[in-house]
């Protein structure tokens, strides 16, 4: 019994861990990251909880497909000042609306909701202060 415990232990441990971020640390990325180009901003989409490491749901930009919501993991899109939705969707869809001006960075933090049957990813805008110091503690996932 104490073996099959142990052995249950392991293989749930790998699974939790194998749906974490891979990539580089952002603190080692960040030097990589380019400018931002002269008529855009740049939107900023991280998830630093791993809990509900197995919901992984596609992010959207005005429904276009720019990554995953993978815990622990960042990327982040340019794009032309204006205004954006941001959304991911499980079995419900999730969004939120904002508005980006050239030069500027913006922040959007992905947290994870229970709902009635899995779990939602909810994107949430949160301020440069703390999305600069929350995304240090992730991982670039991004192409």
């Amino acid at each position: 019994m104490k073996y099959k415990f142990i052995f249950v232990s392991l293989i749930l441990s790998f699974f939790f861990l194998s749906g974490c971020a891979t990539g580089p640390k952002f603190e080692e990325y960040a030097s990589s990251i380019p400018a931002i180009p002269e008529d855009s901003g740049r939107i900023y989409i991280y998830r630093t909880a791993t809990f509900g490491a197995a919901i992984q749901p596609g992010v959207k930009v005005n429904g276009e497909v720019v990554g995953k919501a993978v815990p622990q993991g960042f990327f982040f899109v340019d794009r032309p000042a204006g205004s954006y939705e941001v959304s991911a969707s499980t079995e419900a869809k999730r969004s939120l609306s904002l508005n980006l001006d050239a030069g500027q960075e913006r922040y959007v933090r992905l947290e994870v909701k229970m709902g009635l049957l899995a779990g939602h990813i909810k994107p949430v805008l949160v301020d440069n202060a703390d999305g600069k110091d929350e995304i240090k503690k992730t991982k670039y996932v991004g192409k």
